[in-house]
């Protein structure tokens, strides 16, 4: 995919996310399912590390190498005419600058940016050094001329055994990454609770991302709690499965 379009996508993207409160960007995994959700009128997609990697019989949490992600993510991009962001997971130990660079050449124009280092014994990232990494993509995105939108993520509620124990330092962590340059923020593992997305959304400037499930949760309802965006990570997979499980399931031996 050539510079300018690459841009005109970042731009779109961005644009979007102004546009709609909350945006809804279906994750999708491979090409037939971005053309079914772009074909359904979504302006925007994101592909999801989890869902892609049970699409190519590997493991999540960075089961697959940078190298290996990118030639998976270049065909689906390649295949519909909207923006596409890519979840990176923990940036599979590449320098910002090459995280940048390699998901632009593909024609990527957003990353999801998670603290929880699986490739790293699983160790999460203080918030100085998430911080850190998000203001580094940040600046490579500026240095190479491409808006390329940051959502950073925090993974301290999934790790925590009470949720509220952990908001304020949750929300120390989303601030830092907005101060940092992340144009969205997306604490990961509170999309039941009213209180804690109401909490998050009421503590910084940026979009709140929230997971959402396609057929169990309401829409209206993250629009009343300030959610801004919104992914299904695995969830549209998980749904998928269900349906197809049941529609097969009278043509079983």
């Amino acid at each position: 995919m050539d510079i300018r379009t690459t841009v005109e996508r970042a731009q779109r993207l961005k644009q979007l996310h102004a546009e709609y409160q909350p945006l809804v960007l279906p994750t999708v995994w491979d090409v037939w399912s971005a053309r079914t959700a772009a074909g359904a009128g979504f302006p925007a997609l994101t592909i999801g590390s989890h869902p892609l990697a049970d699409s190519r019989g590997a493991d999540d949490h960075e089961g697959q190498t940078f190298e290996e992600v990118l030639a998976a993510v270049r065909p689906i991009i390649a295949a519909v005419d909207v923006p596409v962001s890519v979840d990176l997971e923990a940036g599979y130990g590449q320098e910002p600058v090459d995280l940048i660079a390699g998901l632009t050449e593909v024609g990527g124009v957003g990353l999801n940016i998670e603290d929880t280092v699986h490739s790293d014994g699983g160790r999460v990232r203080t918030t100085q050094e998430h911080a850190d990494y998000v203001a580094g993509l940040r600046a490579a995105a500026d240095d190479a001329g491409i808006p390329v939108w940051v959502n950073g993520r925090t993974d301290l509620f999934l790790h925590a055994e009470d949720a509220s124990a952990v908001l304020d330092e949750a929300i120390e962590r989303l601030r830092a990454l907005e101060r940092a340059g992340a144009d969205s923020v997306y604490p990961v593992g509170i999309q039941d609770d009213d209180d804690l997305l109401t909490a998050v959304t009421g503590a910084v400037a940026v979009p709140v991302n929230s997971t959402a499930h396609p057929v169990k949760h309401d829409l209206e309802r993250f629009r009343r709690l300030g959610v801004g965006r919104i992914t299904y990570g695995p969830l549209l997979q998980f749904a998928l499965t269900d349906a197809m499980k049941g529609m097969l399931g009278r043509w079983a031996p």
